[in-house]
């Protein structure tokens, strides 16, 4: 058993803290958010998770897991802090920063220092060592350094935190070996041990492989929709090819790390990421094309209402960084609709039910696939609503329910519904249908 103590208590931090409790060893949560600090020690969480309430409540009973606002003498810290991005697309680094400087009076020799904050490639080496030094300790003999990224699903974590395999990398050997011991406590799957740079660029390169063939399918999306093509349909037959696996496309890219961590990587290349950038403003650019479908859908309508169905990045999480709704929602308003807008898991945010946001809207519009949103009743909708006009930018809802209740729909990749005049000089169509 270790005293482990963990910095930055969100959606990773805490599950992890949580995690390692659960294993054993005696944790100290730190984080400067009062309230989160305050409701962890009394057995509650600040975030939503499935069973993470109930692990938290039994470690913190077990006085195996309190949480403070300041660190405390560990045999190792772990960094789960935030790595957002400037305005001008590079990483924001001041979280890390801060959180090393924190934790400076109370390392020891022995001491173990774990990043798991996603970052740029050398950060470990070349930001988080010199804050450390100035603790006056060896680093890499006193005090051993390593950068291990978590690679989990939200909605799954707890889980996937125990099985999924681990990438450690150590600013040397001694660093890899350690965090690979303590790593080895609670996780069940491979451990593989490398140096902390090729860590870092392990991380950013799973979340930029799934940001660059999200792009591909948005891509796919819009071409589709010019050629008259269900880009839903093509994509199921070509990934019945064994080597293809086509991702889906959607209105954007979310979350704190596909929408984040390419840019890293755009960062430190020197102009080598081309693809990369490119993919990342496909991306980006998703909200302002779901818009302008949007537009042509509504053309000739007088102060259209529109309802935009799901706030978060991503089905059934509370998330709401980086999401692609939240940006269209924006731009609509800055275009001059009325906008209303439901979300099941965000209660801050939008209406308070879905009929009230729903009520006299022009057009409903599905940007999220939340479970809750597959019980949808397109009966009960359509008289609620000024116009029967729904826009399903996720291919999830049962479109002949909607269209027996008389609803007109759209799907986003659907050639036939936005593109379908497209004529070659002689006024033939271009596509033969």
């Amino acid at each position: 058993m270790k005293t482990i103590c963990v910095i930055g208590l969100g959606y990773i931090g805490l599950p992890t803290a949580t995690v390692l409790a659960d294993s054993g060893h005696m944790v100290i949560g730190v984080d400067v958010n009062e309230k989160a600090v305050e409701l962890i020690n009394q057995g509650k969480i600040h975030i939503t998770e499935p069973y993470l309430a109930e692990k938290v409540a039994a470690a913190v009973r077990d006085g195996r897991l309190r949480a403070q606002t300041v660190p405390a003498v560990a045999d190792a810290f772990i960094l789960a802090v935030p790595t957002p991005f400037t305005g001008g697309k590079k990483a924001d680094l001041s979280y890390v920063k801060s959180a090393a400087k924190s934790l400076l009076p109370y390392l020891r020799k022995g001491s173990l220092v774990i990043l798991e904050s996603t970052v740029p490639p050398r950060t470990t080496c070349d930001v988080l060592v010199p804050l450390l030094a100035q603790s006056g300790f060896k680093i890499g003999r006193d005090v051993l350094v390593a950068f291990c990224p978590e690679r989990v699903l939200p909605g799954n974590i707890l889980k996937e935190l125990v099985t999924n395999s681990r990438v450690v990398g150590g600013i040397n050997e001694a660093s890899a070996a350690a965090a690979r011991e303590l790593y080895a406590t609670f996780v069940k799957g491979e451990i593989y041990e490398t140096d902390a740079t090729t860590a870092e660029m392990t991380k950013l390169m799973e979340n930029t492989y799934r940001d660059v063939n999200i792009a591909l399918a948005n891509e796919f999306a819009k071409i589709a929709e010019y050629a008259g093509v269900n880009i839903w349909e093509a994509i199921r037959f070509a990934n019945k090819h064994p080597r293809v696996n086509i991702h889906q496309p959607g209105p954007g890219v979310g979350g704190h790390c596909i929408a984040v961590d390419p840019w890293f990587i755009v960062e430190k290349a020197g102009g080598r990421a081309e693809l990369i950038e490119k993919a990342r403003q496909i991306n980006d650019g998703m909200p302002r094309y779901v818009v302008e479908s949007m537009k042509k859908i509504l053309a000739g309508v007088a102060k259209p209402k529109v309802a935009l169905l799901g706030l978060t990045y991503k089905p059934n999480v509370d998330d709401c960084r980086e999401s692609p709704s939240l940006k269209i929602a924006e731009i609509l308003k800055q275009e001059g609709f009325t906008v209303a807008a439901y979300d099941p898991f965000v209660k801050t945010k939008g209406a308070a039910s879905l009929s009230e946001a729903l009520y006299e809207a022009d057009l409903a519009v599905l940007l999220v696939n939340h479970d809750d949103f597959n019980f949808l009743n397109p009966e009960k909708i359509g008289p609620l609503m000024r116009q029967r006009l729904v826009f399903d930018t996720r291919n999830a809802l049962r479109h002949q329910d909607w269209e027996a209740a008389g609803f007109k729909v759209f799907v986003l990749g659907a050639g036939q519904n936005l593109e379908w005049d497209v004529k070659n000089q002689d006024g033939t169509a271009y596509f033969a249908r």
